[in-house]
């Protein structure tokens, strides 16, 4: 397993190896040693999985506030997504900056997005499932939304045509919000 450092401290891709053969692959995707020597040292406590019936839906930008924060090991297992972190941590060097992935069930890559970070989506084909595990459990009390195209964050979307959730079309600007990260 490959862990790749990002330019924003604690967000990382993970390249899981492959072994493949006529029959197929097989992947390790979560090992704790592995996690831990580099510095992830979590306990997931929470598995969640999402469907995306239509190319362009996004889901973002989520995060829950603290004491609630989740950290996110993200993967796409069937279709095509853009993934993005982006960092809410005040006191962070790298606080509003993003990252961007593309994720998809053939190049195994997953994204782990510490505490601290708001979470968001697209799908770029139809019919795509990701997968992802959380540190913390859901709490409806502390679930936040910003703005996918807040425009103190700015963004970079592969496609401006998006299918949003009620929820995410009523989602305050980062102004408006009461994100409580340190």
């Amino acid at each position: 397993m490959k862990v790749i450092k990002t330019d924003i401290k604690d967000l990382l891709i993970i390249e899981p190896n492959v072994f493949g053969d006529y029959r197929g692959w097989f992947s390790e995707t979560y090992n704790e040693k592995v996690f831990k020597d580099n510095g992830i040292d979590i306990i997931f406590k929470q598995d969640n999985h999402s469907y995306s019936k239509l190319k362009g839906v996004l889901r973002g930008l989520h995060f829950q506030n603290e004491p609630y924060a989740q950290s996110k090991l993200v993967r796409c297992t069937k279709g095509k997504i853009w993934d993005v972190a982006v960092d809410l941590r005040k006191s962070s060097p790298t606080y509003l900056k993003w990252i961007g992935i593309e994720l998809t069930p053939e190049n195994h890559k997953m994204f782990f997005i510490p505490q601290g970070f708001a979470h968001g989506f697209i799908t770029l084909e139809d019919n795509s499932e990701v997968q992802y595990k959380v540190d913390n459990l859901y709490n409806s009390d502390t679930d936040r939304a910003i703005q996918y195209n807040d425009l103190d964050i700015n963004v970079i979307w592969p496609s401006n045509e998006v299918i949003l959730s009620e929820k995410d079309k009523k989602a305050p600007t980062l102004k408006d919000s009461d994100v409580n990260f340190k």
